[in-house]
């Protein structure tokens, strides 16, 4: 037995020599140097558009703006109507529930719930003008809003509850002279408010990221590569590289860290052996929400209390709401390390009409994956927990009507009534509402891509092989050294270190019994 326990071992370590002989220094990263040549020079327009004369008379309206610029740039607004900014739906393949036509239509989310009745306020982020009514809206080239995304003057901005239209102090003149390829700002403008706020979703996109510190960003930063948003979310025909899951399923038109580092990044080995099962992400954002904070918890439950009869807010010592009227209570988090799971680039979606275990919190968006499925690698998530409305008799969520244009029409945010806000949603969403509802707790995953911190600042290996609440504490499936403890493992284990212990003892003891013979011999 003790020779087959030495032969394997041999065998093992000589295996071992081999794979590392073989991977030895394997790595197709570029250097840094290469990367900062690369993005960091500033972009200039390609041509000067304030000496075009189609863009030197004064628009009446945004509409006439998209009129000059396809007037050149013809197509163009074809490609952005078939696109992710604009369409919303796509048709995805969803794990038990088949090929569907998904997206914020049917899709709801725990923190504004759905966009259906209202689309006045949600659709200040929409790349088009006038989305309020859903007639016959997505069929008009001229509501594509050429300025939301390739504003280069730094002064355009949308209205507040104007669907989608430019705010009336936008002189529209002087963008459409001063556009060119989307920057930071131009993506920030909207991806780093989604939800209602600064940083409110995501947790690792915010407004600090239009211009961050090494420290916080080192592809965004100045003094570190200084990437705009489309070096990574590159795009063809408009269609950008990149979904939320949120609102996508499948693992399709992804941005990848290995596009620019490589499968084998590392100059050490060992480090590279842990990215098969090991995304980039775990261990090069070893938290998030750094410079400002992130809402974790929102609880629908609690709002519409009034003060005198009004809406009131309360904030904390550091001026964020802890409570809105229209909104209910919050929890935020600064500074957060992440959770983590297994994902393979699939997830589930909660659609409208889904029947759940309210006895349960519900997921909607669960990430799938597994340590046996050999897609799936450990990402960071950030998860988000809400408390929000469903049918009680139904047993599925509620899209209430929220925005209210004036007081009376059954928004939520003007009359501060459940009951009708419930009824009037679901009745345009086409599902019966039984008349009696209450809250449920919901989650959604968010992964975490970035705030990339730099490499000194990775996690280190005693943050996840400890048994001392490590980071991969609730990530299972698997066996994990320093981690875990399984008495014949560490029997087997020992088993080995005694049988090299003693191999090398004996060999060392031969090669003295064989010289002490030839000195004799001599």
């Amino acid at each position: 037995m003790k020779r087959i326990f030495l032969t394997l071992f041999i065998l093992g370590v000589f295996a071992g020599m081999v794979f590392t002989a073989l991977h030895k220094n394997s790595s197709d990263t570029p250097s840094l140097t290469k990367l900062k040549e690369e993005y960091s020079a500033k972009r200039q327009p390609s041509v000067d558009h304030s000496l075009f004369p189609e863009l030197k008379k004064k628009f009446k309206r945004p509409q006439d703006v998209t009129a000059a610029c396809i007037s050149c740039h013809n197509g163009r607004a074809a490609e952005v109507m078939h696109s992710n900014h604009w369409q919303f739906e796509r048709t995805e393949y969803i794990v038990g529930k088949g090929i569907r036509a998904i997206g914020k239509r049917n899709i709801l989310n725990n923190f504004c719930i759905g966009i259906t009745t209202n689309e006045q306020s949600c659709t200040r982020c929409h790349a088009g003008y006038g989305y309020a009514d859903t007639k016959a809206y997505f069929s008009d080239s001229l509501d594509v809003d050429c300025l939301a995304c390739h504003d280069n003057s730094g002064t355009y901005a949308k209205m507040n509850e104007g669907a989608g239209m430019p705010d009336t102090s936008v002189n529209l003149t002087y963008v459409a002279q001063h556009v060119g390829k989307p920057t930071r700002s131009d993506c920030g403008a909207c991806h780093f408010f989604g939800g209602g706020g600064n940083n409110v979703k995501h947790g690792d996109l915010e407004e600090a990221l239009f211009d961050p510190t090494r420290e916080v960003d080192v592809h965004m930063a100045d003094d570190g590569v200084n990437m705009q948003c489309v070096d990574c979310h590159t795009a063809q025909k408009h269609q950008m590289l990149g979904k939320m899951y949120s609102v996508s399923s499948m693992n399709r038109n992804r941005v990848q860290c290995e596009t620019c580092h490589g499968s084998l990044p590392h100059k050490d080995n060992v480090l590279n052996d842990h990215t098969l099962k090991v995304a980039c992400q775990t261990c090069h954002i070893p938290e998030y929400a750094k410079v400002n904070p992130t809402k974790m918890f929102w609880d629908w439950s609690k709002a519409g209390k009034l003060k005198d009869g009004k809406p009131f807010e309360l904030k904390d010592s550091n001026g964020t709401d802890i409570y809105m009227s229209i909104k209910g209570a919050f929890k935020w988090e600064k500074d957060v390390k992440p959770s983590y799971v297994w994902f393979n680039g699939t997830a589930t979606h909660y659609l409208l009409g889904d029947r759940f275990d309210p006895s349960k919190p519900l997921d909607m968006n669960h990430l799938m994956g597994s340590y046996n499925d050999p897609d799936s690698k450990i990402y960071p998530v950030k998860i988000h927990i809400a408390k929000q409305i469903y049918d009680t008799q139904n047993d599925y969520l509620i899209q209430p009507k929220l925005y209210s244009a004036k007081k009376g029409d059954g928004g939520f945010w003007g009359d501060f009534n459940w009951e009708r806000a419930a009824e009037v949603g679901m009745k345009a969403v086409n599902l019966p509402y039984s008349g009696h509802y209450g809250f449920t707790e919901t989650r959604m995953y968010w992964p975490i891509n970035h705030m990339v911190s730099p490499k000194e600042e990775a996690v280190q290996c005693g943050e996840c092989h400890t048994r001392n609440d490590g980071r991969l504490a609730d990530v299972g499936g698997f066996y994990m050294p320093g981690r875990d403890y399984n008495p014949w493992v560490e029997r087997i284990g020992v088993g080995l270190m005694a049988i090299t212990l003693g191999g090398v003892f004996m060999h060392g003891g031969a090669r003295l019994v064989v010289s002490r013979k030839r000195k004799r011999n001599v």
